[in-house]
């Protein structure tokens, strides 16, 4: 996928207040509003089992205005939509529906809490944008380590955990999770520190608390380490959310990829987890709305 359509620089280009592309951009407006339409009755055909929360991450599908998303998801079932801001907020709610997983703190991915300098303006941020999460009836927000830059593992596990225990007092008050995305530094996110899920793992028993935990992003795992279902497994005390993709790509999720998505989901349920798992990948289909459509079939196990 080129770099254009990395979620990267999606974050990157909303810190900048810019719009910005994604794959299905290259169909036309005609070619995905009658891709809507058509998929609109089938949509409400579709029964789901009611194990799973799913959730889809709106960037994906820049195409697609936010409320027409919106009234796709709710017809096919999807509870949230999420990686969306507060001014978005209000919209996705006034669809019965819940933003999962909020963002709009902090400096994007590059720039996070291993840096000690950022501390204090991270600090703000995140402490604006909590207390309005909460009041939307929102319970999550998502954050980054940053990239490395140099510094050693230990160091970055100290830097972020210094930082982030200054966050908590605030977390904890308004009952919001702070949720530190893993991601690859292989492929998508060159240099990013938290890119293993046992670094990730120390980093939440260093903050020490309840409401620091990790966004499991199943497909940036895929790439760096592999052993997904075990990982879970092992690791689900301290991950408070989930997103998919399919791999090699980051496209669909289905038969075109090397990861089994029903045995990962089987493997999540086994856990207890109550939360969502979210759909984030990058649809190379014309009509992107069956492709969402589908996986949420291969999801609802």
């Amino acid at each position: 996928m080129p770099d254009q359509f990395s979620r990267r620089n999606a974050l990157k280009n909303l810190a900048a207040g810019a719009a910005f592309l994604s794959a299905d951009m290259l169909v036309p407006r005609r070619v995905q509003a009658a891709a809507t339409e058509h998929f609109k009755e089938d949509f409400k055909r579709l029964k789901l089992k009611g194990n799973v929360n799913h959730s889809v991450c709106k960037w994906c599908y820049p195409n697609i205005p936010l409320e027409d998303l919106c009234k796709a998801a709710k017809s096919i079932g999807l509870s949230s939509i999420e990686l969306q801001g507060p001014e978005e907020w209000p919209t996705i709610l006034k669809y019965g529906l819940t933003c999962a997983m909020p963002w709009g703190a902090g400096k994007g991915i590059p720039d996070g809490w291993n840096d000690p300098k950022l501390h204090d303006e991270l600090l703000a941020s995140f402490e604006d944008v909590i207390p309005k999460a909460a009041n939307a009836g929102l319970d999550k927000i998502i954050t980054f380590s940053g990239n490395r830059r140099g510094l050693s593992d230990e160091q970055g596990l100290e830097n972020c955990a210094m930082g982030l225990k200054r966050l908590m007092k605030t977390a904890e008050k308004y009952k919001v999770t702070v949720s530190m995305e893993l991601l690859n530094s292989k492929v998508n996110h060159k240099d990013y520190q938290c890119d293993h899920t046992k670094w990730g793992v120390e980093l939440v028993k260093m903050v020490g608390s309840d409401r620091f935990k990790l966004l499991y992003d199943i497909y940036h795992m895929q790439i760096m380490e592999g052993d997904v279902i075990a990982t879970i497994k092992e690791y689900h005390p301290y991950i408070s959310h989930y997103h998919t993709g399919g791999v090699p790509g980051r496209n669909e999720i289905d038969d075109t990829q090397e990861l089994y998505y029903p045995a990962i989901m089987k493997a999540i349920l086994d856990t207890g987890y109550k939360g969502f798992v979210a759909q984030e990948f990058i649809p190379k289909q014309p009509d992107a709305l069956a492709s969402l459509k589908k996986s949420i079939i291969i999801c609802d196990v």
